[in-house]
């Protein structure tokens, strides 16, 4: 069976794509009445690590579902889903550290109205693992006793407990997906972007399989610099002054990343929300207006800051990525491996680093950042997490 195209844009994910053009075709039969009436799979849970297109892959789903031609990938419906403009396909994608109850009940309210086409009300919630209990409880209620018109699609990294409650997991049919091997990634850079081929080599192995990180390298330079200044970490932590700068110069660099994002959002979102609550206006109800306005942007910029937070520890996540992919390539030369480095264009000081530290010394160091990772997904304040990891890295005297 040809993949719909869709699915053009997963890279190296073809047993999902198959799982998935599948079930949109049986979903197309029981709605046309063309088929044998194949009880529709109303709950879907797409897992794989960051990069592989856990989010892609859903919205190409809904695609597929909403489009009478299995995911032709021109059609309005197609396109509206795309751009994120479809009346019956809502996005839930957390602005700050978690999706709240009062967020999640609203969009099964919604959810449960009838289509205003003749397909699908279909719910895609991004970072799935950021549902408080709360709003976990409140999608379990949709999800056990789903309407016949609503599918929900939930991303997450895995399918363990800490990521996805056991409950909802069951009620959910998974959708594994793995890294993309940098080859593929390279030719999508190629072909869809037009970059470099030296280029997009490159960026696909410094991105360890992550397409839009990927692109990012290969295109800004700004991420670039960022990426060279925490490969730098690695050889300057040889004394205390020296964590404890690169642990306050890793938090500034995503200060400041998060600044610069805020600035490009902040203004046109609080402008657009006065114009259209009547900025300026001078009729009877203009002081009604002035006030109910007032709590509206004060909300809009608690929002603000709540994203901001979260571009930070992204950013920071990004970071330990990186180092995670340095001590592995350090590992990787002790042990003599001849596999591709995550980072080729640091070989000299990954092998630096192999030279000073023992095999066990790298496995320890490994397992701090993915704690370190975890600490601040928990909330943990980020100089307090990146000052015990650094210290906890501090090189061996030579």
């Amino acid at each position: 069976m040809d993949a719909p195209a869709v699915y053009e844009q997963l890279v190296g994910q073809s047993q999902a794509v198959e799982v998935l053009t599948r079930a949109a075709s049986a979903a197309a039969q029981m709605i046309d009445g063309s088929g044998p009436g194949t009880s529709m799979t109303h709950s879907w849970l797409f897992v794989g690590p960051p990069g592989s297109g856990r989010s892609t892959a859903a919205r190409a789903f809904a695609q597929a579902l909403q489009c009478q031609f299995g995911g032709c990938g021109t059609c309005p419906d197609c396109h509206t889903v795309k751009v994120g403009t479809h009346t019956d396909v809502h996005v839930v994608a957390p602005e700050g550290l978690s999706i709240s109850v009062k967020e999640m009940r609203e969009i099964v309210r919604v959810a449960a109205f009838q289509p205003s086409g003749r397909r699908w009300q279909i719910v895609i919630i991004e970072d799935a693992d950021r549902l408080t209990e709360g709003a976990s409880n409140a999608l379990l209620k949709a999800i056990e006793e789903p309407s016949p018109h609503t599918v929900f699609l939930l991303c997450a990294p895995t399918t363990h407990e800490d990521d996805v409650s056991v409950t909802v997991r069951s009620r959910c049919r998974v959708v594994s997906l793995g890294t993309p091997p940098a080859d593929a990634v390279a030719h999508v850079l190629i072909n869809r972007d037009g970059i470099d081929p030296e280029i997009a080599q490159w960026a696909a192995l410094a991105a360890q399989g992550h397409i839009g990180r990927a692109k990012r390298l290969a295109t800004d330079p700004n991420a670039r610099k960022r990426r060279q200044t925490v490969l730098s970490v690695p050889l300057r932590l040889v004394s205390m002054a020296g964590c404890l700068q690169a642990a306050d110069e890793l938090v500034a660099a995503a200060e400041d990343e998060a600044k610069q994002i805020s600035e490009s959002l902040d203004a046109p979102e609080k402008e657009a929300l006065s114009q259209s609550l009547g900025a300026g206006g001078t009729g009877k109800g203009a002081g009604t207006a002035a006030r109910g306005m007032a709590g509206q942007i004060k909300e809009l910029e608690r929002r603000q800051k709540t994203r901001a937070t979260r571009v930070q520890r992204d950013s920071l996540d990004r970071a330990l990525v990186d180092l995670t992919g340095f001590y592995r390539d350090v590992l990787l030369l002790q042990v003599g491996a001849e596999v591709a480095l995550a980072h080729e264009d640091h070989r000299e000081q990954a092998a630096e680093v192999a030279d000073l530290v023992s095999q066990a010394w790298v496995l320890r160091t490994l397992d701090r950042l993915v704690a370190t990772r975890t600490s601040l997904e928990e909330n943990v304040k980020p100089r307090v997490a990146l000052a015990a990891l650094t210290t906890a890295l501090r090189l061996p005297a030579r």
